[in-house]
């Protein structure tokens, strides 16, 4: 699993998936149009990540789990919830 802090520290937004996740290519695709630069974590092949998913989501594996380099985590963000975290990018 990619060390949180260090991805932070670089300002990486990091999104926890699984291959299968509808929503996690619906995120995937908006970051990407947007130029927004990230690393994805497919919880299915990372213990550790599955088990900070967890953490964060109440004991439950719900994807996609977005950690921005703020630090904040948010679950399934739409699009509108991800134009007000990159507000420099979404008028592009």
């Amino acid at each position: 699993m990619p060390d949180n802090e260090n991805l932070q520290a670089e300002k990486i937004t990091t999104m926890y998936v699984t291959t299968w996740c509808p929503y996690c290519r619906n995120v995937k695709r908006w970051l990407d149009t947007h130029g927004v630069p990230f690393t994805t974590v497919d919880i299915e092949q990372d213990e550790q990540a599955a088990q900070f998913v967890m953490s964060v989501n109440g004991g439950n594996q719900t994807v996609p789990t977005v950690v921005f380099p703020d630090g904040s985590v948010e679950t399934n963000p739409n699009a509108s919830y991800l134009a007000k975290k990159f507000p420099q990018v979404a008028s592009k």
